[in-house]
C-alpha cells in the first residue's frame, strides 16, 4: 500500500469545489447549502465553485463521478468540500481513475458516506479530512460552533499538530431545514461530560483510517477500499462513529464482531469512538431514551473489544461524527493517542 501524504493546502483567496458525491440534497434544502457557501466565502475566504450534480436529486453514479475527477483536475481549485451526505456513494467508487486523482492530490472534506471517498483517495495516498460538510458544519443555524470552526480552519489552512479538545457544550437534536425559523437562532446545546478512556496506560501514534461504521460496514461487504493484506493497519489508529439511522447496540455489537472475525479490529493500537447520535426526526428520543442508547452502544463496543482487541486503547466520547461540534480527523494522517496524560492530537 502506498503510505498517504498531505496534499498542498489552500490559502484565503482560492477556489474550493463544492461537491455532492452522494446525493443532490442541496437542491432540496437550499437554505442550509446557501448559509454554508457564504460562510466559507466570508469566514474562511475562500470562493465556492459548484460542479453539474452539486444541486441535482438523482444525479447517477456516473455524473457524480465526473464531478469528483472535474474538481480534482481544475488548477485552479485547492481543495474539495462535499455538500452533504447520503447513503449510496460506494456506487461512485468502481467509476473513480484512481491513478488520476492521484496524479492531482488536493485536500477533500467530507464525513458520513463521504467515508467511502476519503477510504479511496487514502488507498491512492492522498491524506483526506474527516470533518466538514457545507450543509451540516458550515450551515449551522445562527452560527458554526466555535469548535468545529476553529478545527476546520487548521485543518483547511495549516499543518503540523492540532490537539483535539472534548467538547465544552454538544447537541445531537436537529432542526427543520425546510423552516426558514430554523435558522434565526442557534440550535441548544448541554455542557460537554468529556472522553471516556480504556487502557489508557501507554502512548499510541498510527495511521488513521474508519469513519461511519455503517459505511464501513458497506466497504467490507462489498470489498471495497479495504487491504487484503491487514498488516497496513497495524498500529493504526481506528476511528469510527455512528449515524442520524441510530443503529442498535446489537447491530454495532455484530458489525465489529464481524471487522474481529477478519481479524481486522485487533490490528489497531488505539480506537477512538465518536460520540453516538442519539436522536432522529424518525425517533425523537427523549433524554432518558437518549443516555439509554449511548450506554447501550458504548457496552456494545466494549463486549466486542474485550473479545477480539483487550488491549487496544479506547477514547469514547469524541466529537468527530454526526454529533455537534464536529472535530477534523485527517483520514490515512497521522493521530497520536496520549493515554497518560488524556490528550489525542492531530496532524494536519
Amino acid at each position: 500500500m502506498t503510505t498517504p501524504v498531505y496534499p498542498p493546502k489552500p490559502a484565503p483567496g482560492d477556489r474550493i469545489a463544492v461537491i455532492s458525491p452522494s446525493s443532490g440534497l442541496p437542491g432540496l434544502f437550499p437554505l442550509p447549502f446557501e448559509l454554508g457557501l457564504e460562510r466559507l466565502r466570508k469566514e474562511y475566504g475562500l470562493e465556492p465553485v459548484e460542479y453539474p450534480a452539486t444541486r441535482t436529486m438523482g444525479s447517477t453514479p456516473r455524473e457524480r463521478a465526473a464531478d469528483i475527477h472535474a474538481a480534482f483536475a481544475d488548477p485552479d481549485v485547492k481543495a474539495v468540500m462535499a455538500s452533504t451526505g447520503g447513503d449510496d456513494q460506494i456506487t461512485v467508487l468502481p467509476l473513480l481513475d484512481r491513478e488520476f486523482i492521484r496524479a492531482h492530490p488536493k485536500p477533500f472534506f467530507g464525513t458520513s458516506d463521504n467515508a467511502n471517498l476519503l477510504a479511496f483517495l487514502r488507498n491512492a495516498g492522498i491524506v483526506g479530512y474527516h470533518g466538514a460538510s457545507v450543509m451540516v458544519e458550515l450551515g449551522r443555524p445562527g452560527a458554526m460552533h466555535p469548535q468545529t470552526a476553529e478545527s476546520l480552519r487548521a485543518a483547511l489552512f495549516t499543518t503540523g499538530p492540532y490537539e483535539l479538545r472534548p467538547a465544552e457544550h454538544w447537541r445531537d437534536v436537529d432542526r427543520d431545514w425546510a423552516d426558514p425559523a430554523t435558522f434565526d437562532a442557534e440550535p441548544e446545546t448541554r455542557p460537554g461530560t468529556g472522553w471516556a478512556w480504556v487502557n489508557a496506560d501507554r502512548v499510541v501514534e498510527g495511521r488513521t483510517w474508519g469513519g461511519c461504521l455503517e459505511i464501513v460496514a458497506w466497504l467490507l461487504m462489498a470489498d471495497r477500499e479495504v487491504a487484503h493484506d491487514l498488516s497496513e493497519y497495524d498500529g493504526g489508529v481506528l476511528f469510527l462513529e455512528t449515524s442520524e439511522e441510530l443503529p442498535s447496540a446489537e447491530e454495532v455489537f455484530r458489525t465489529l464482531r464481524a471487522m474481529g472475525e477478519r481479524g481486522l479490529l485487533g490490528r489497531f493500537s488505539a480506537l477512538l469512538m465518536g460520540r453516538p447520535k442519539t436522536w432522529s426526526f424518525e425517533r425523537p428520543h427523549s433524554p432518558e431514551e437518549a443516555a439509554a442508547h449511548a450506554t447501550a452502544q458504548r457496552e456494545a463496543v466494549l463486549r466486542a473489544m474485550r473479545v477480539y482487541a483487550p488491549d487496544t486503547t479506547i477514547v469514547f466520547d469524541v466529537d468527530l461524527g454526526h454529533t455537534d461540534p464536529q472535530l477534523v480527523i485527517p483520514y490515512g494522517g497521522l493521530a497520536r493517542v496520549d493515554g497518560p496524560a488524556r490528550r489525542i492530537t492531530v496532524t494536519y
